[in-house]
């Protein structure tokens, strides 16, 4: 077992911690308010793993028992970004997006990979906003606001 396994590992069983002690009793109340409702953020930089991101998402809400059990954010950055484009033709991508963002999946775009693709907001998918200071800086920020990290 190399060290990047090691420390996927290990990011794996904080996260499943988290989400079982997170899943203790919830109030009704809405995702986006309501207290120890898990939160997860999703870190998607590989265009090869965008259909199984996707999915994973998918089967995470399903799984935690729909949207307003769990509040998930999608950070996409390099070359995956390119996969979420207005004029992709993968209908799947499209249908997915569309779908999680009903959910209230939350999408950040890398501002540091637009300037470098050259996509403005309009070109990717509806409900993308831009991470600002980078999908890097995010995805830092994430865990101290309570968001466990999956880079699956």
């Amino acid at each position: 077992m190399d060290r990047r396994d090691i420390f996927k590992s290990a990011i794996a069983m904080g996260a499943g911690m988290f989400a079982a002690r997170a899943t203790s009793p919830v109030r009704a109340e809405t995702a986006s308010s309501a207290v120890g409702v898990p939160k997860v953020a999703y870190h998607l930089a590989d265009p090869e793993r965008v259909g199984f991101v996707l999915g994973n998402i998918r089967n995470h809400v399903e799984g935690m028992g729909g949207h307003d059990k769990v509040r998930i954010a999608l950070v996409v950055q390099g070359p995956a970004l390119k996969a979420f484009r207005v004029n992709t033709p993968n209908m799947a991508i499209k249908s997915d997006v569309n779908e999680m963002r009903g959910a209230g999946v939350e999408l950040h775009a890398c501002r540091y990979t637009m300037e470098a693709q050259k996509p403005n907001l309009g070109d990717l998918l509806p409900g993308f906003v831009v991470a600002e200071q980078g999908a890097v800086v995010k995805l830092a920020e994430l865990p101290g606001q309570g968001w466990a990290y999956l880079r699956p």
